[in-house]
């Protein structure tokens, strides 16, 4: 059975032992998570019919208000411009400007992405983000992208609801009831999925203000994932709920996920079509390639990770 949907809130006590937990445990990984030769060609034997289906959201471009400032895209270079004949050779060309840890277009972040106590992930210096970009712990560090087993869980399908509302949390048990009940297993190095129902809902009833109230994983589920040894977290909303249950912490899973424990976070994904998916053929792991753009000195990137079946 789910767990409540509300769980208790977490002291700043609370939440300094959670950490110092994840922390250690992430310590005592090999540090490799699911970017072994080996991993990957495990996460091959499960393709099987060869299917593929993006978890990216379309990039918006109108502004919402769970996106004020949406991705810009202009033409720069059309047929007609100018004056310019229908005659020999000519080009279509455009140009995009984005905010890449919005609120609504999906993305992955870096490590460098978190600052909590003065510092990045491993205790390297918060002064190495500067103006400039970030000189350690940036997206290019994944320049080869990941490559993984990825492993979806539903959490509205395990409730029986078609989302989460607002304000809702997933905990580590609810996480150990969708495996049981998609018959599927998280095991390490695997890329996890939450799927919290975010871009149906958006969908349904269009936007909102997600910055006041979403769906996310509660903080206590983060110890499934130490447990597990996961290499990766991603959401179809921010992960972290809001408003969030941890005082004195607005983001307390992208702190424990990133700056604790390692984790490269995607947020704001779209699972419909992979769920619809993994419903048909009655499986719910996957090959999963994550590919970030290669942004020199960059806190993150827009990303369309591909999951093949």
């Amino acid at each position: 059975m789910a767990t409540d949907a509300r769980p208790a809130r977490l002291t700043p006590a609370e939440f300094d032992a959670l950490y110092r937990r994840l922390a250690r445990r992430a310590a005592e990984g090999d540090g490799d998570g699911a970017r072994t030769p080996a991993r990957v060609r495990a996460a091959t034997r499960e393709v099987r019919t060869g299917r593929t289906v993006t978890m990216a959201a379309p990039v918006q471009t109108a502004p919402g208000p769970d996106d004020p400032e949406p991705a810009r895209h202009r033409m720069s270079q059309w047929p007609g411009r100018s004056g310019e004949s229908g005659s020999g050779l000519h080009f279509a060309m455009d140009r995009f400007a984005m905010n890449v840890h919005g609120d609504a277009d999906s993305h992955i972040d870096a490590l460098c992405h978190v600052i909590y106590d003065g510092t990045l992930h491993g205790g390297v210096p918060a002064g190495t983000v500067t103006e400039g970009g970030a000189t350690a712990l940036a997206i290019e560090a994944v320049h080869d992208g990941i490559v993984g087993r990825g492993v979806l869980l539903d959490i509205p399908r395990l409730r029986g609801v078609p989302w989460l509302e607002p304000g809702e949390h997933v905990t580590a048990d609810d996480l150990g009831a969708a495996e049981r009940a998609q018959d599927v297993r998280v095991t390490e190095g695997d890329l996890l999925f939450v799927r919290v129902g975010h871009r149906l809902r958006r969908a349904e009833l269009g936007a909102w203000h997600v910055a006041q109230a979403r769906a996310g994983l509660h903080p206590s589920a983060m110890e499934f994932l130490a447990e597990r040894r996961v290499a990766v977290l991603g959401g179809d909303g921010n992960n972290d709920t809001a408003p969030s249950c941890t005082d004195g912490v607005d983001f307390p899973v992208h702190v424990l996920a990133i700056h604790a424990m390692g984790l490269y976070l995607l947020d704001y994904l779209q699972f419909e079509d992979l769920a619809r998916l993994c419903e048909e053929e009655g499986r719910w792991a996957f090959l999963c390639v994550v590919a970030p753009l290669r942004l020199p000195d960059a806190t993150g990137s827009p990303v369309n990770p591909i999951a093949v079946l």
